[in-house]
């Protein structure tokens, strides 16, 4: 059997050192010697993963913070300046939105296989413990880390989270006015949730670090749930879990990557694309997909201090699982009745989720009461009796004896099942955030849609001309500056083409060395003018209705696709709900229906929510020259201005799928080189 490090150096120098912090000793002791069962099957390699995401998540947002401005004014457009401005600013940040995801993806499936193989169990009631702690901790960053973009979603979910604490008797209110650092969630709660969301990563790691020495002082439980007996239950760290944890790392990041460079935006809420508006209150204010479970809980219960008890009761009861489950047995691969039990808890997760993604009313309220029930059940009532009555079956006398083949092609129905059940609750809070009241707009062939998709030059220049002499005349376009015209992956002008259109405008500039303000021509580092002075203007002269910026228009609208197309986006990569919208709103004129009331200085848009629109028809045919011969239709103006303002969006998108293929490639052939060498490092042990 593997055991404590019999590591000594060989140079002097090394031997010098290690007689004084014996360091490579406890690094060959704890990860090459370190003896590990024979039998860990992939759901073990998910410890790695973590690992490698937290590590991720710690370096992205080490350099993040770097170009933060944690201030409630600029907050929202240092973030989009990130993306735009700083050298592959956009990886660090698809990086570190979409890591928060799978983070969170490999921590569930981590939990579960936990629960599955009752690895919760004496003598391992401290590595639970600690497990549990680090997912609390995990989810505090996870909510502070969502705050910090500063949208509409970052401002509401901030406000009404927080409002929660208010529930609490007596030292509520308290709680959160020192969270908010004032009465209503302001610039001191941005600042102290930045402080917060740096911080507590780095606590996490030192929970890891306990977590890790808690597993070497007990050794690792294994899926026949036996411990081990004699040498040859047992292998060494490395070469073989090292290896087998690689390949399982490799793969899960082709996973990722496929989100960062193919669709970034997939899990995330269109409405963060929105600066934060105390003024105006989302259709659905809904959390991150990760909370959903707990957010349905919290709704279930009439009582807001009892939903408050309810949500957290429903992660602290985690902690006293090793003394809930008290069944000899570990694993439900030998417990008949648990596994049943267990997998009728997963479905009650992946439908809490799904609801908590729903509004709260009616039939779905009725469902999360009911579905909260079954999950205290299943802790409270279910585990204590079956740990009583349950007759289990046989197990192997040693993990030797345990053969692990078998269950290989039950692994992988596994894998299928829960990304189909985490498919049903995403798409469940696509359902809730969607725009409502209109028809689906219909999908439209893009240029840039796809992994090999690309801009038409031609479509963004001609989109730029329908923006500037008609869309311009009421919107702004904050983020962009006309140096990003002759930008590569943009409209294709040159340089001296955005020379050109910058020093059409005049822009206010000084004060000059008499104190005077003065106007000068526009320069390529000057932002696109805004067509009002202010707010108050922009409403006078709109009737009231204040035109919003359309820098992130193509991502800050979005409508329903549902399940189980939002599975299907996955695979075909389908992002173009925004393009796809604003096509159809600009086409969406039409004489309202008989009973419609319709508001005055209002019109109809049978794809606008509501379908009152302040803004009237914007365009009609022949309104703009095209200088290239296309033919000067509402239906080519609408197309073209959406694919311009998907650019704006997305000003990256051609380098992104670009720099995409090249990490797939390299990422699927690494993961075939790690395959055949686990193949021949493991053939030995087999």
């Amino acid at each position: 059997m593997s055991g404590p490090s019999t590591y000594q150096p060989s140079h002097p120098a090394l031997q010098w050192f290690e007689k004084r912090l014996p360091l490579i000793g406890l690094i060959h002791s704890s990860f090459i010697a370190y003896p590990t069962p024979r039998n860990l099957n992939y759901w073990w390699t998910f410890g790695g993963i973590l690992s490698v995401m937290l590590g991720v998540q710690i370096v992205t947002g080490v350099i993040l913070a770097m170009h933060y401005t944690p201030h409630v004014d600029m907050a929202f457009n240092s973030v989009e300046s990130i993306v735009r401005d700083v050298n592959y600013g956009w990886l660090l940040r698809y990086l570190h939105s979409n890591g928060a995801s799978m983070f969170f993806i490999a921590v569930y499936i981590h939990m579960l296989r936990g629960l599955y193989y009752g690895s919760y169990k004496a003598p391992r009631e401290v590595l639970w413990i600690l497990g549990v702690i680090i997912y609390l901790l995990m989810m505090a960053t996870g909510f502070m880390g969502y705050v910090l973009p500063w949208g509409q979603m970052s401002f509401w979910g901030a406000t009404v989270i927080t409002n929660l604490f208010s529930a609490i008797p007596y030292v509520g209110e308290s709680i959160v006015t020192l969270l908010w650092g004032g009465y209503a969630v302001g610039n001191p709660t941005l600042n102290r949730f930045f402080s917060l969301h740096y911080l507590l990563p780095f606590v996490i790691a030192g929970v890891v670090v306990l977590h890790v020495w808690a597993l070497h002082v007990v050794g690792q439980n294994n899926p026949a749930g036996v411990e081990p007996k004699t040498e040859k239950d047992m292998v060494p760290f490395t070469p073989y879990a090292t290896i087998k944890d690689g390949f399982g790392i490799v793969c899960f990041m082709i996973f990722y990557a496929w989100f960062v460079f193919y669709i970034p935006n997939y899990l995330g809420d269109p409405d963060n694309y929105i600066p934060a508006n105390p003024g105006v209150t989302p259709a659905h204010i809904v959390p991150e997909w990760y909370y959903l479970p707990f957010y349905a809980i919290l709704r279930s219960i009439p009582s807001k201090l009892g939903g408050v008890i309810a949500m957290f009761s429903a992660i602290i009861v985690l902690a006293f699982l090793p003394w809930l489950d008290s069944a000899k047995t570990r694993s439900s691969k030998y417990r008949p009745l648990a596994k049943q039990f267990f997998w009728i808890f997963v479905a009650v997760c992946v439908l809490l989720g799904w609801l908590g993604g729903k509004p709260a009313e009616g039939v779905y309220i009725i469902a999360g009461r009911v579905l909260t029930f079954c999950y205290f059940a299943y802790f409270l009532i279910v585990l204590p009796i079956l740990s009583r009555i349950e007759t289990p079956r046989a197990v192997p006398n040693s993990i030797a004896d345990d053969v692990l083949a078998k269950y290989g092609k039950k692994t992988a129905s596994a894998i299928a099942v829960m990304l189909l059940a985490g498919g049903l609750v995403m798409g469940g809070s696509q359902n809730a955030k969607a725009a409502e009241g209109g028809p689906t707009p219909p999908s439209l062939s893009w240029s840039f849609a796809g992994p090999f998709g690309t801009f038409d030059r031609g479509a963004l220049q001609r989109g730029y001309k329908v923006y500037k002499e008609v869309c311009a005349t009421c919107h702004s376009m904050n983020l962009l500056h006309f140096r990003n015209l002759a930008d590569p992956g943009g409209p294709g002008f040159s340089t001296a083409q955005a020379l050109a259109v910058a020093s059409d405008i005049k822009v206010q500039d000084g004060p000059n060395d008499a104190g005077d303000m003065f106007e000068r021509p526009g320069r390529l580092a000057d932002k696109f003018p805004s067509p009002f002075p202010n707010e108050n203007a922009a409403r006078a002269a709109n009737g009231g209705a204040y035109p919003p910026d359309l820098s992130l228009m193509a991502k800050a609208r979005n409508y329903d696709r549902g399940f189980p197309q939002f599975i299907f986006d996955f695979f075909w990569q389908f992002q173009e709900k925004g393009p796809n919208y604003i096509d159809a709103l600009l086409q969406g004129y039409v004489d309202p229906p008989k009973d419609f009331q319709l508001a005055q200085g209002a019109y109809y848009n049978k794809y606008y929510p509501g379908h009152a629109i302040k803004m009237p028809k914007p365009i009609s045919d022949d309104q703009v020259t095209y200088d290239d011969g296309t033919p000067q239709k509402v239906e080519n103006y609408a197309k073209d201005v959406a694919t311009f303002l998907m650019w704006t969006a997305e000003p990256h998108l051609e380098a992104r799928k670009k720099l995409g293929l090249q990490v797939m490639i390299f990422l699927i052939i690494f993961a075939l080189l790690m395959y055949f060498t686990k193949k021949k490092v493991w053939a030995n042990a087999h």
